[in-house]
């Protein structure tokens, strides 16, 4: 005969047993039916930030960068239970090891993917002009000839300087000179005779003093510069494309000795002028690391000043 004492000391534990597991089991499945869609918002927020900081050098899928994000964020988990024994997969540390592992993944795939990823067909002046304006694409007829009063404008030389300062403080962009508002070829004849000896070369030249005087010699050497030959009306003439990059640190445009610097940011498809303020707002997030805080300090203990005076 069995125990039947033992047996009925025993029932109760098994069915505490039993319980814990079924309760365990399901407040695990309620974490992780929480935990995977806050971990893959995550990491498509990681990877949209990737794509965003290697834009310029790499083109990367965002199904690609929000996979090598779930793995890196794994990965940091995994190494967590090791290092960390004791601590909860939400603590700090375990964050920020995940955070770290998901970056350091993310950035060894775009050196690789840079590395063979060929490069891409840069396009022609004249199929730029067809493309249209944009964003970062701007058409100028002519950066010293004012076509309506048939001479030169020191003006138009400035509307040059502001529009290349604009791209070089915004996400870059490409300036073309010989072209009107709609795309069609004008060509530089007039500009070029304004030069001491016209050609492209003294042209480009002269544009690069253009720039240094305006914007300084660092940001003068950033855009590069290039032609093609056109006919127009039957006559030879040249096409000029500015090509700016976004500067590594903001750039000011003097108009003159005796005018305030000025701060110009591509905007749309058109550069427009920020108050002091607001380019103290923009600078910091735009160049957030150390020459952002700095010139961001000075611009407000500038402001201060001609506030007090």
């Amino acid at each position: 005969m069995p125990n039947t004492s033992y047996l009925r000391r025993k029932q109760p534990a098994a069915a505490r047993n039993i319980g814990f597991m079924l309760r365990s089991g399901t407040e695990s499945m309620i974490l992780l039916g929480i935990g995977l869609p806050i971990a893959l918002f995550a990491a498509y927020l990681i990877g949209q930030v990737t794509r965003w900081l290697v834009r310029r050098r790499v083109s990367v899928r965002t199904s690609t960068t929000v996979v090598l994000a779930v793995i890196g964020l794994s990965l940091g988990l995994v190494l967590s239970s090791l290092i960390f024994r004791d601590s909860e997969p939400w603590s700090l540390e375990v964050l920020l090891l995940s955070i770290a592992c998901t970056a350091a993944l993310l950035g060894l795939f775009a050196l690789v993917a840079r590395r063979f990823q060929p490069p891409r067909p840069r396009m022609s002046i004249l199929e730029v002009a067809r493309s249209g304006e944009s964003q970062l694409v701007e058409f100028k007829s002519s950066a010293r000839w004012n076509l309506h009063t048939q001479q030169r404008d020191e003006r138009m030389e400035l509307v040059v300087a502001k529009t290349v300062a604009g791209f070089l403080n915004a996400d870059g962009g490409t300036l073309l000179l010989g072209v009107d508002d709609d795309g069609q070829s004008i060509g530089l004849e007039n500009d070029f005779s304004l030069v001491k000896r016209p050609d492209t070369d003294r042209y480009e030249l002269w544009l690069r003093d253009l720039l240094s005087t305006t914007l300084g010699q660092n940001a003068a050497a950033l855009p590069v510069i290039d032609f093609t030959p056109v006919e127009v009306d039957g006559r030879p003439t040249f096409l000029c494309r500015l090509s700016c990059p976004n500067s590594p640190r903001p750039v000011f445009l003097e108009p003159s000795r005796n005018e305030r610097t000025e701060f110009w940011v591509r905007s749309g498809n058109s550069t427009r002028q920020l108050t002091l303020e607001n380019s103290i707002d923009y600078i910091t997030v735009q160049w957030p690391l150390g020459v952002g805080r700095t010139l961001a300090a000075q611009l407000r203990s500038s402001f201060r000043g001609s506030r007090a005076g």
